[in-house]
């Protein structure tokens, strides 16, 4: 028995042995493997430098653990202001109507600066209104310029929004002459009337009108009244006061007058009321009475007949001529006979019609009745004599003196008939 169990304890021992070699084995597999993985994680590790050991053994941080700090401490990306400009027209608009085309204005934010300048570097007047929502220029632009317009905003939370643009306004392809009955630094009576044609018809009336004004040194006020559609004429309420410096303003090449048409103008004129002359003509008595600065004379006059009186009402002297040609074709409804004088002195137009206050060497009714043809005369001679009753007046007289007619069978002159217009009232004008 013992044999036998001795060599079986030799088998035991003989497996055992094999047993922890192949588990040694097995173990050592295992940790090259691991080792195996090691090695590739710390090479990772090199290249991102993450966390290891130092030749020490002790552990150390790497850079890799620094990029997620520094990238949560990095500043974060600027946040957009809630307000939202808007530029009418748009950037590189080109054609642009100068009048009420330009807008500037903001939502989710209010307005904080508005800077409009031409391609002189010449500011545009405007202001942002009061709720701070929107801007607007306060006066038409200039036809065919370039236009550059900054603007910025503020949300509630004080964030800025900018906005950058540029733009042309239109070169007009059509244009209206504007022409006035006025001469630079002319002189002129305390009637008068500036009278303002245009060479095509007028239908933005009120634009005109704010594109024409008036300046002068009494602060007199200054209306306009429309006759038709292409003659303007402005007035104050009541005569001009002498010496009064008066300037026209002209700003019309930025008016549309008319569809795709606008004004030709843009010009200061200035003028200067001279002394004061005021005639009163009585059909009746056959007399002319002048008062000038005060000073009162009369002079015997002769009127229109009864077939062709004379026009009741308040004209003004509009034109002056030494010698003029007066021809009764050229003047309607003349009843009897035809005249055709080529030489008639001293002549003073008041009405389009043809009245005049005139030098007449041909007659002597002169204070006794009414012998013309609707004008107004006084003694005068052949040729013109200014030591006449006539030269005298005329000497005296200027443009915008006030020539009143009374008495007269004749109708009253219409506003539009020459510079008539004081004929009708303030509240009518």
């Amino acid at each position: 028995m013992k044999p036998v169990q001795a060599a079986d304890a030799a088998i035991v021992r003989t497996q055992g042995a094999a047993e922890r070699r192949a588990k040694r084995t097995r173990l050592a597999g295992v940790a090259l493997a691991m080792g195996g993985v090691l090695l590739v994680t710390a090479g990772c590790s090199s290249s991102g430098s993450g966390s290891g050991t130092d030749d020490k053994g002790k552990a150390t941080a790497g850079t890799g653990g620094d990029t997620a700090a520094s990238a949560s401490a990095s500043p974060s990306a600027p946040k957009n202001s809630a307000a939202v400009l808007t530029v009418t027209p748009k950037d590189g608009a080109e054609d642009v109507n100068p009048n009420d085309a330009l807008n500037v204005a903001v939502t989710g934010g209010k307005l904080t600066a508005v800077e409009v300048t031409d391609k002189n570097g010449k500011a545009v007047a405007g202001a942002i209104t009061a709720d701070g929502l929107s801007w607007k220029p306060s006066a038409p632009l200039t036809v065919g310029m370039v236009y550059k317009v900054s603007a910025q905003a503020k949300d509630a939370d004080g964030l800025v929004s900018a906005s950058t643009s540029s733009f042309t306004t239109l070169t007009p392809a059509k244009t209206a002459s504007v022409n006035d009955n006025i001469t630079d630094n002319g002189t002129y009576g305390v009637g008068m009337i500036v009278s303002v044609s245009f060479g095509k018809a007028v239908k933005n009336k009120e634009a005109v009108l704010k594109g024409i004004t008036f300046e002068d040194s009494n602060h007199t006020v200054v209306k306009g009244h429309w006759f038709g559609s292409q003659r303007l004429d402005f007035r104050p309420e009541t005569y001009w006061k002498s010496g009064t410096k008066v300037t026209i303003k002209y700003r019309l090449k930025n008016v549309e007058v008319a569809p795709g048409v606008y004004g030709d103008v843009d010009r200061d004129e200035p003028f200067t009321i001279g002394r004061s002359q005021i005639s009163v003509a009585d059909a009746a008595t056959h007399q002319m009475t002048v008062t000038r600065d005060g000073a009162t004379r009369t002079i015997p006059i002769t009127a229109g007949d009864d077939q062709n009186p004379s026009w009741n009402g308040t004209m003004v002297v509009s034109s002056m001529e030494k010698v003029t040609r007066m021809n009764s074709a050229t003047v309607s409804n003349i009843k009897g006979s035809e005249y055709d004088i080529s030489d008639v002195p001293h002549a003073m137009r008041l009405t389009a019609t043809g009245t005049y206050v005139h030098g007449n060497y041909w007659g002597n009714a002169f204070g006794k009745y009414n012998a013309s043809h609707g004008c107004v005369s006084m003694a005068d001679t052949k040729g013109g004599d200014d030591a006449s009753t006539a030269g005298k007046y005329f000497a005296s007289s200027i443009v915008g003196d006030v020539v009143k007619i009374q008495n007269s069978k004749g109708p009253t002159v219409s506003g539009d008939n020459g510079l008539s217009g004081w004929t009708m009232p303030w509240s009518a004008w």
